[in-house]
């Protein structure tokens, strides 16, 4: 029976493989409708059309809130939304991930607007004979806030314009309504006064009881003439003084959040012939920025998705967006990056107890309920690269002694076969990874890498440096022969010993440089096992994904050198997360979470840009290796603004004659440009 068993498996392996040629690639990247349409000023519009019903939702995050907005139409287009508000520094007790104060608000509690004297009802598409004016939602716009186009009466009174975002630095969010009045005759508007205030229990509140207030400004009732607006507003704030409520100003909350926007959009432009990938990427760039929020301990980087606030883990701020942050040329995201590390390092210990996977609670307490993930390699790889690509020599001082502390703790961690042993891996048991995993090793792999260059530039001994690269030389042997394998008919990688089934992790290797088996692990990532509609499942044969993978996936294939492949896949991938279903911004997982917009992936799809299509490689304070991955079908593409190694340039890469390429770099008006062969690596030094 397990002869038999296994010859099945083998034949299905042979087909899997003969699935990786380009027709395999159609199969496996099947034709998408567009649900969402891109705008000349760079944002996506939903118009609606009859494929409803529909629902999505997206997360917007400033300073002190985040708002959770879910919107959508039934089958007869009538419209609901639910807005739920997080405080992420207004807590209860005990101390937690999720001790953050939350509330939900539906479309029932709004204050009640009037126009001509009839009421107007956001729960029905078309004005009904009771005298009730209907809400007929005609599209629904993104670009860091929401815009929902709708307009009432029949025939038409007025549009309404109905926006939803974030302020910039209160613990506060808006939804503002402009009426404007588009009959032929003066029409009556009014909103009515509303002010409503929930107050934490007292005996399980962090300080003192905490106030959630939903209120109205601009209430009251206004006369307009045709093509007059008038705009009125409702404030969701939390408060420790309900007694001294600020003053609230809907157009300038407004004014700030769209000036932020532009703050995180204006460096590090991408610049292809594909329109999709530009806007994609400056989507994510807000997304990956956005999320930090003013904690009593420091700005820190949050995860997002109703569940992960005012804290920091050792995946998602140290490993994925903090080495973004280096080339974002955005100051909070600094400061969020260093502040970060600077928590871990206060968990370093003489004994090398692992540090906690995350610190939660604004600092005040700490989450290490799946033992040690890989924690300190994830550190370790995060902070080399950072203080590598920002160049500055104070910030890579600083994170000197946490590099090294994280390296020797890994290197406590080695079993007799050479490899670094731990708990878990950063999916916390949900799927095995056995009691060494292919992912902690890559991590510190690439972390003695980026340490040998850092300890250089900061002057350390050459025995320190010499150390590192011996053993990182040694665990690039040692991985090779205890994670190297044939899975299910692929020449790739056990994710852990004795594992059989493919896993989606199988792509970290690429992302390191390792290519010793990239075809096998490539067939295997764009195979029917593991490539499904959403990217990459992570474990064949199961429907749950996680976006982090398939991110990591993609830039691999790139600095692999398989430029063609690789972008069918990111194209395909793009295009389905910004104007597909659920839009604008990479996810996190499913079935778990429902697709939350976690925001440190979206830090994972810029790199795969800066990462895997520029092929930049932190190797000095003012040097980096290029390996650009020009599609064939482009003649040329740009970043321009990025704000890394101590400088401010623009890298324009374009065809140079068969086979070559120009690689450009712009500074202080001054051109240096370098020739190369397709595929080859150039080191800049700016």
């Amino acid at each position: 029976m397990n002869r038999i068993f296994m010859q099945g498996r083998c034949l299905i392996a042979v087909l899997c493989l003969k699935l990786t040629t380009g027709y395999a690639q159609q199969t496996l990247l099947p034709k998408q409708t567009d649900r969402w349409a891109i705008q000349p000023n760079g944002s996506i519009t939903w118009n609606i059309d009859k494929r409803i019903p529909h629902t999505d939702h997206i997360e917007m995050a400033g300073e002190q809130v985040a708002i959770w907005v879910e919107y959508g139409l039934d089958s007869i287009k009538r419209s609901k939304i639910n807005r739920t508000l997080v405080f992420p520094t207004f807590r209860m007790l005990p101390d937690g991930t999720r001790s953050h104060i939350t509330y939900s608000f539906q479309d029932n509690e709004l204050p009640r607007f009037y126009m001509n004297k009839r009421l107007l009802d956001f729960g029905t598409a078309k004005s009904g004979k009771s005298g009730n004016l209907g809400y007929n939602v005609k599209d629904i716009n993104q670009k860091g806030i929401m815009r929902v186009n709708a307009e009432t009466g029949n025939p038409v009174l007025a549009t309404i314009v109905r926006s939803f975002f974030p302020s910039v630095d209160q613990p506060m969010a808006i939804e503002k309504f402009v009426f404007t009045n588009v009959s032929g005759a003066d029409l009556p508007v009014a909103m009515e006064y509303l002010k409503r205030e929930v107050r934490t229990d007292a005996s399980r509140s962090k300080g003192k009881s905490h106030s959630v207030i939903m209120g109205t400004t601009g209430e009251g009732n206004r006369v307009l003439k045709p093509g007059e607006s008038a705009t009125f507003a409702v404030y969701y704030l939390a408060t420790d003084h309900p007694e001294q409520l600020p003053a609230i100003n809907a157009d300038k909350e407004e004014q700030k959040r769209m000036a932020r926007i532009a703050e995180i959009q204006a460096p590090l432009k991408l610049e292809t012939p594909d329109k999709v990938l530009n806007t994609a990427f400056e989507f994510a760039k807000l997304r990956a920025t956005e999320s930090i929020y003013k904690t009593k301990g420091g700005y820190m980087h949050g995860p997002g998705g109703l569940a992960y606030y005012a804290a920091i883990w050792a995946n998602d701020q140290a490993e994925y967006v903090n080495p973004y942050f280096a080339f974002s040329g955005d100051r909070i995201g600094h400061l969020s990056a260093m502040n970060a590390y600077a928590w871990f390092a206060r968990y370093m210990n003489p004994d090398y107890k692992a540090i906690p996977s995350s610190i939660v609670a604004e600092g005040d307490a700490v989450w290490k309920g799946a033992g040690d993930r890989g924690d300190q390699a994830m550190i370790a790889y995060g902070a080399s690269r950072y203080a590598l690509a920002t160049g500055n020599i104070d910030s890579a001082r600083k994170l000197w002694p946490l590099i090294e502390w994280c390296l020797e703790y890994s290197k406590r961690k080695m079993n007799a076969e050479g490899v670094v042993t731990s708990d878990k891996d950063e999916l916390e048991g949900r799927f095995p990874a056995g009691k060494a995993n292919l992912s902690t090793n890559t991590l510190y792999y690439d972390a003695l890498r980026s340490a040998v260059m850092l300890g250089q530039a900061l002057g350390k001994p050459k025995s320190q440096t010499d150390a590192y690269h011996k053993q990182a030389d040694a665990l690039k042997v040692n991985m090779e022969k205890y994670f190297g394998g044939n899975v299910e008919g692929f020449e790739t990688y056990k994710y852990y010993e004795g594992n059989d089934v493919l896993r989606a992790w199988i792509c970290l290797p690429l992302t390191m440089g390792i290519f010793d088996r990239k075809q096998g692990t490539i067939d295997a990532l764009f195979s029917p096992r593991l490539w499904t509609a959403d990217g990459l499942a992570t474990q064949a044969g199961k429907e749950t994904f996680w976006d982090r993978s398939t991110l990591y996936a993609l830039r691999g294939v790139l600095q692999a050198g398989e430029t063609g492949k690789a972008m069918d896949f990111i194209k395909y991938y793009s295009r389905r997360r910004l104007l597909g279903d659920h839009v604008p911004y990479p996810v996190e997982a499913y079935p778990e979470g429902n697709q939350r917009h976690l925001s440190a992936e979206s830090g994972l799809y810029c790199r795969i840009f800066t990462e895997g299509l520029f092929g930049m490689r932190p190797v000095g304070f003012r040097s980096f290796e290029c390996a650009p991955r020009m599609p064939e079908d482009w003649n040329h593409m740009s970043l321009r603004s990025i704000h890394a190694f101590g400088n401010v340039f623009d890298l324009e890469v374009s065809r140079a004659g068969k086979n070559m390429l120009l690689i450009n770099i712009k500074k202080d008006g001054k051109d240096d440009k370098y020739k190369i062969k397709e595929g080859a690596t150039q080191l800049i030094k700016l």
